[in-house]
């Protein structure tokens, strides 16, 4: 049961990416559902190592200004990791930390 967790919480998260993409100017994801899977996947990679070196701050739920340059730093260098699947300006991230953080007040990926 674990597992569907998991794989329930990718999937929202992917379709989450897909929306932003819609509305953030120089937030792009390539590649349909399966790109904006594997940009999931490798977002919540990073976001785990940034949570490891810089402590529970940047977790989602401490949404403090460190926790949103956290996230807008993170989604930032996700697109050197898949280029082919994302493409972000420095204030694509920003705008996109910032309406994945509202739409994680509404819809959250990781249950409280």
């Amino acid at each position: 049961m674990q597992w569907l967790g998991f794989i329930i919480r990718f999937v929202v998260s992917a379709l989450v990416l897909i929306v932003v993409s819609w509305l953030s100017p120089g937030f792009v994801v390539t590649g349909g559902f399966v790109g904006a899977l594997i940009a999931a996947a490798v977002i919540a990679i990073l976001g785990y190592i940034a949570e490891v070196l810089l402590g529970e701050r940047v977790t989602p739920q401490s949404r403090g200004i460190i926790g949103f340059i956290a996230a807008a730093v993170v989604i930032y260098l996700a697109q050197f990791i898949i280029p082919q699947y994302l493409s972000v300006s420095i204030i694509g991230a920003l705008i996109s930390a910032f309406i994945i953080g509202l739409i994680d007040a509404f819809v959250p990926t990781v249950l409280r």
